[in-house]
């Protein structure tokens, strides 16, 4: 009778005390997904303070984006071998650390060892988070608290343009990083008081061989993007990058499958709705880093607007993941998981489409309005998507469900930034090419020639920078119709899920 009363009062309690756990949760997330979108606002910066290369100083994001890969993967073992309070704990003091030694760099090169450094932290952070929810949270309340974490996945991106901004005009891009330095502190002083302190119970065999495949993988397929433009896609560096990185996952799967301690478990994949959950969430973190990726180049370079001008006019999209969450949950709640995805990605491909039509011209309201409206979709998406997807899978393969989700993360918005990078200077170059061959016409091709010629190298000097304004705003609209398309299919994938809704009563597990 007493157990039976001691383990309703440890029930109770953990139905009680999950929000504050949850609210220290939320700062790791949210800084280790900031650290991606503020420090893309500093390039340019550093690139002029540092006196680097344009191709050189590209690594302080490609070099951080390939360590990822290594990273995440261990992020599983990590957590079996030190428990998951300890090693986020962990994580947030590396990933100051590290911050602090990127805020003191003396030179490009030492620069992006830091930002290596910095990706171990920064990888670990969102994996072990997404998976203590699962052990703080009761089950019938994931729904309400996974609402409350894509706060730290949705919000982070769409802040990172406005902070970065201003450092970068108005203080120092040092501030970029040295910024991480008190709140991850913060967070790991709060973490060390609230989350319970469970010592694990075994000490799993590292799987070196499968660590060595998975790893090997992402870093090839990471690496072939990012430097596809430069290599040329066609060349023979990328292909044996693709190639190579496909006989690695390969391998990885078979490995995994005879592995008696696997580092992911890959037996998640036998629910489909787990497997739709990690496309889905693929194909919303590439829409939305493809808008975080144009969105800010057309508002300074097209518009000509300054880097804290174009964080205010993205600033309000995030706002509005906060104001749908309240309604996410009522939808999550009374349809389950497929019809508020569906919806969602229906809304992105609406507010993609319209983004596509932008001109030069555009308003600021306008802009505002369109970030808003893709954003909302998001909001109907990520709650669902995550509690929907996870809530099929055992308590005992969580961690493996929840590193893949995070793999998937990370890697579709690494690859995004990649490609859509790759892809808009190419489309850039051609675009400018054909339109730039009709000037050789003269009057005959284009009669504007004329007229700007008259004014002298002013006037032809202007007509440049008009077409190449045409050509940017066209490139970006291409890349926008693209991410429609996909935002499309993720809208058809959600409807083949099962409807999965919150299940009321479920027995919590708080393991750590």
């Amino acid at each position: 009778m007493s157990s039976a009363v001691g383990e309703q009062t440890r029930t109770q309690e953990a139905e009680s005390n999950w929000l504050l756990p949850m609210s220290v949760l939320i700062i790791g997330t949210f800084m280790s997904v900031l650290d991606g979108s503020i420090v893309n606002v500093g390039v340019p910066k550093i690139q002029a303070e540092l006196s680097a290369a344009a191709d050189d100083v590209e690594w302080i994001v490609t070099g951080f984006t390939l360590a990822l890969g290594v990273a995440v993967p261990l992020t599983g073992w990590l957590g079996d071998r030190l428990g998951g309070s300890r090693l986020y704990v962990y994580a947030l003091l590396g990933f100051a650390f590290t911050s602090a030694l990127c805020g003191l760099a003396w030179d490009l090169n030492s620069l992006i060892a830091f930002r290596v450094l910095q990706a171990f932290p920064g990888g670990i952070m969102p994996v072990v988070a997404m998976t203590l929810v699962y052990q703080i949270v009761p089950p019938h309340k994931l729904g309400a608290a996974m609402g409350i974490y894509g706060v730290g996945v949705s919000v982070a991106p769409g802040i990172g343009p406005l902070l970065g901004g201003y450092f970068v005009e108005y203080l120092d891009w040092r501030m970029i990083f040295f910024i991480n330095v008190p709140i991850c502190l913060f967070g790991a002083v709060a973490a060390q008081m609230v989350f319970p302190r469970y010592r694990p119970t075994s000490w799993p065999r590292f799987d070196l061989w499968g660590f060595v495949t998975i790893a090997y993988g992402l870093f090839a397929v990471l690496l072939a993007t990012a430097e596809g433009n430069d290599w040329g896609w066609d060349g023979y560096r990328i292909r044996i990058l693709f190639v190579s990185a496909l006989i690695s996952f390969a391998l990885f799967v078979v490995i995994e499958l005879e592995s008696d301690n696997p580092l992911i478990n890959l037996r998640v994949f036998k629910s489909w709705t787990y497997t739709a959950a990690v496309l889905l969430i693929s194909i919303v973190l590439v829409a939305l880093t493809a808008m975080l990726y144009f969105a800010p180049q057309f508002l300074q370079v097209v518009q000509g607007k300054q880097a804290f001008e174009a964080g205010l006019i993205l600033a309000p999209a995030a706002l509005m993941l906060l104001l749908v969450n309240p309604l996410t949950q009522k939808l999550f709640a009374t349809f389950g998981a497929r019809i508020p995805i569906a919806l969602g990605f229906a809304i992105m491909a609406y507010g993609m489409s319209l983004m596509a039509t932008a001109t030069p011209d555009t308003t600021r309201l306008t802009m505002i309005f369109w970030t808003g409206i893709v954003n909302l979709g998001a909001g109907l998406i990520f709650m669902p998507v995550f509690s929907g997807g996870l809530i099929e899978i055992p308590p005992e393969i969580t961690s493996s469900a929840t590193g893949m989700i995070n793999v998937a993360q990370r890697t579709a918005a690494s690859i995004a930034v990649a490609l859509f990078g790759s892809l808009s200077a190419s489309a850039s170059a051609q675009l400018m090419l054909d339109r730039g061959s009709l000037l050789s016409g003269g009057a005959q091709a284009l009669p504007e020639v004329t007229e700007a010629a008259a004014h002298g190298v002013a006037g032809m000097g202007g007509m440049y920078q008009t077409l190449s304004r045409a050509v940017l705003t066209q490139t970006y609209g291409n890349g926008y119709y693209l991410v429609s398309f996909l935002c499309l299919a993720g809208s058809v994938i959600a409807l083949t899920m099962k409807s999965s809704k919150p299940v009321p009563g479920a027995v919590v597990h708080v393991e750590m």
